[in-house]
């Protein structure tokens, strides 16, 4: 399998709907819950303060949990408060959008969707050739996409990666009309640079940016996160534990599946796992410090960032759903903030972030 592929390439997930019996007595019971989870602003638009990125829900970590356990695990996690919920026409590739559909469908009203367009897939054989923002294309992709969901309208729509070949200004543009038609509601960017970024904008407003962003991936702070910031923009950090590295249960003795996509990272070798071991005791100190896990920190690291900051980690276990959200009732006061900053700024972190393949894609 391709590189590109095997980072980005999901499995085909089939999903069994609840009854229409069980269905109500879901929605009767998430109605009457008490949630406790916070809220953000993503420019207007109102989600929990902690999402849920759903593309763990494939081979992209080995084998997939049953389709059972994925929707169990999706809906847990709304039961817990999580609004957000991110996916993409790439997972799969398509699958993951329908499963995804599948387990929203009883509380659609309640809850944000997040999907995303950009790469150049075929429909029949999900064979991928590169990246496609072409406007006709986007407008295809946004059908589908509304199928697969089973929804009227997405309400964020990213571009996957920044095409080349498609002036910004189309793109923008094309997600406009999209909007003005009811299919879309918000328009975002994922890994772009602040230049294209600021293009877009001009065009049609930016609701949100997602690109990584983590204690050992930090590469927006320079310009994305200032930029976000000037303009009002939501910043969405994606594999906000570093792939879970940062949660201290991976080390340079651990076995990664060939499955696995971290077996193709160079910053998952067993020689970089073992260099950057300094930044996952650093966490695990602060965690112990404040009673928390080092998955905790991480997370709570990122909400004391700025106000517009939404992380979207994702898990396929409820138990992990439990201890990712506990991170909203960890405070890091300033002292705690300055002693992280000053001891990573003492840890140079070993391997690039992603394969050369995806890298590429990148701030563009």
């Amino acid at each position: 399998m391709p590189l590109i592929d095997q980072a980005f390439a999901l499995i085909d997930i089939k999903c069994t709907p609840l009854s229409v019996a069980s269905e109500a007595a879901f929605d009767r019971q998430v109605a009457n819950q008490e949630k406790i989870m916070k809220n953000r602003l993503l420019a207007n638009l109102q989600v929990s303060e902690i999402g849920f990125g759903t593309m763990s829900f494939a081979s992209t970590y080995g084998a997939a949990p049953s389709d059972d356990e994925a929707i169990k695990v999706i809906r847990g996690a709304f039961d817990r408060g999580v609004t957000f919920f991110d996916t993409a026409e790439s997972y799969g590739p398509f699958t993951n959008e329908v499963l995804v559909g599948k387990a929203i469908r009883p509380i659609r009203d309640r809850i944000v969707i997040a999907t995303k367009f950009g790469f150049d897939i075929n429909f029949e054989t999900g064979e991928r050739s590169g990246l496609n923002s072409r406007p006709d294309h986007i407008r295809l992709v946004v059908d589908r996409s509304l199928k697969h969901l089973g929804i009227e309208a997405i309400d964020l729509l990213y571009q996957h990666r920044v095409d080349p070949e498609v002036p910004i200004e189309d793109v923008a543009g094309t997600v406009k009309d999209l909007i003005a038609a009811g299919k879309v509601k918000h328009f975002g960017l994922s890994e772009a640079a602040a230049g294209t970024i600021r293009r877009a904008h001009a065009v049609q407003a930016v609701t949100a940016i997602q690109s990584e962003y983590s204690l050992w991936t930090r590469d927006p702070e320079a310009e994305i996160l200032p930029l976000c910031d000037e303009l009002g923009i939501g910043f969405v950090p994606w594999s906000p534990l570093g792939a879970g590295y940062l949660t201290g249960k991976i080390d340079a003795k651990t076995a990664i599946d060939a499955t696995d996509f971290r077996a193709a990272s160079p910053r998952f070798t067993e020689d970089a796992r073992r260099a950057n071991q300094p930044m996952v005791e650093l966490i695990q100190r602060i965690a112990q410090s404040k009673n928390a896990t080092p998955a905790q920190v991480a997370l709570a690291w990122l909400l004391a960032r700025k106000p517009f900051i939404v992380p979207i980690p994702g898990t396929r276990r409820l138990d992990r759903v439990d201890e990712n959200l506990g991170a909203s009732n960890v405070q890091l006061t300033a002292a705690d903030l300055a002693e992280i900053e000053d001891e990573t700024s003492k840890i140079d972190i070993e391997g690039a972030r992603l394969p050369e393949a995806v890298l590429r894609y990148s701030y563009k």
